[in-house]
């Protein structure tokens, strides 16, 4: 229903919702590119470019770079306190969990990478950077550098599956991630891989890893895609 009372973008976003629901859209489903909402709206492409930022805005629409604007997904609320692989993490949200090896290599770990694994100059670590989807969407570009000393066996076939899994069952108890989670602007790499525009933020998390021993078994870098994950945390008073 028009209401012109309302700015006509405003009245426009108001239609698009309606229409999803009238059309039984459900939620990864594509919507009709700009040109054909501004012929079935009668206003101009810049109008209804104005009502998508909105709905964008809401949380209602989500864009793909070179792809179109799909209706958003229910976010996943990654809860912060909780240490756990992506793999199990998406089989208890009954997701069908996938790798993508982007890099899988023997190298010299950088200087800070060296420092923070506690390694000498010979030392040298596995870099692997995945795509982890979900449902075959992508939900995160993830970097990780593993001493070569605490897993020789490491292979692609191995993180083409669970990393978390493949270190338990050679007996290492997996203890504590410290980590620091800042916003960040993508670079052109990360955006293509999460298909994303690259004027979207993300959230970056930079973390360590360690066993119950305390070994510190990993580095990694983590980029979220910023329109299919929240971050979740309970806090409470002292004493109520």
């Amino acid at each position: 229903m028009w209401n012109n009372s309302l700015p006509l973008y405003r009245q426009i976003a108001n239609k698009i919702k309606e229409d999803i629901i009238s059309a039984n859209l459900s939620k990864g489903d594509a919507i009709p590119t700009e040109a054909k909402l501004a012929k079935n709206y009668n206003a101009s492409r810049v109008t209804v470019r104005q009502a998508i930022k909105l709905l964008v805005e809401e949380n209602l629409l989500y864009r793909i770079q070179g792809s179109g604007t799909y209706i958003s997904h229910e976010k996943i609320e990654h809860n912060i306190y909780k240490l756990q692989g992506f793999t199990e993490e998406m089989i208890i949200l009954d997701n069908n969990p996938s790798n993508e090896i982007l890099e899988f290599q023997l190298t010299k770990p950088p200087d800070d990478v060296q420092q923070t694994l506690k390694l000498s100059n010979e030392d040298n670590v596995y870099y692997v950077k995945r795509l982890r989807l979900a449902d075959k969407e992508p939900l995160i570009v993830e970097e990780s550098y593993l001493p070569v000393n605490l897993f020789p066996d490491l292979s692609i076939d191995v993180m083409n599956k669970s990393k978390y899994d493949y270190i338990e069952k050679k007996g290492y108890q997996i203890d504590k991630r410290y980590g620091e989670l800042i916003p960040i602007m993508p670079n052109k790499e990360i955006a293509e891989h999460l298909l994303l525009e690259k004027v979207d933020p993300l959230l970056f998390l930079q973390a360590y890893s360690t066993f119950q021993d305390g070994t510190i078994f990993e580095y990694s870098k983590i980029y979220f895609h910023p329109f299919k994950y929240s971050f979740k945390l309970v806090s409470s008073k002292n004493g109520e």
